[in-house]
């Protein structure tokens, strides 16, 4: 039997396994290697949790990455970004993951208590995964629901 993936399972995960269990959650439907939250810190984004389909450490060129070196910089309050292939995505032509990062979907994560961006959460590969519209909602969903979380991490 299948059942449909929802914002129900995504806040039985985070009320039983935290965000770590949101994020294996979400992965798990997607064709994407990596889930991840990063959070902005001024010229740099911080990842503060990495959900990896392949079940490996966080490589260390993930761990910090400069925010304009980053397809993070296009995601704004209110505002999220997707690309199923980089290099051929004329929005990023000469960045410098262009190419690299291939797949790239991600909506904003808002400080719960301002409602000023505080980073993202994202669906990424470095291969072309696209991403079912019924699994970005579910993501942008899940960004509603993880702030609180986050905050008592």
């Amino acid at each position: 039997m299948i059942t449909a993936r929802g914002l129900d399972a995504v806040s039985e995960a985070l009320a039983t396994k935290g965000p770590v269990g949101a994020l294996a959650y979400l992965n798990e439907g997607v064709s994407p290697r990596y889930t991840a939250i990063y959070r902005f810190a001024g010229p740099l984004l911080h990842n503060v949790l990495l959900h990896d389909k392949q079940g490996r450490k966080r490589p260390d060129y993930l761990s910090v990455v400069p925010f304009t070196q980053s397809f993070c910089q296009f995601v704004q309050r209110g505002k999220s970004f997707r690309t199923i292939d980089s290099a051929a995505d004329p929005r990023l032509s000469g960045h410098p993951l262009q190419g690299v990062v291939i797949s790239y979907h991600s909506v904003p994560l808002l400080d719960e208590c301002t409602g000023h961006l505080w980073g993202t959460l994202s669906h990424f590969d470095m291969k072309s995964s696209p991403l079912s519209d019924a699994e970005f909602v579910l993501l942008q969903g899940a960004a509603r629901l993880l702030p609180a979380f986050l905050a008592r991490s």
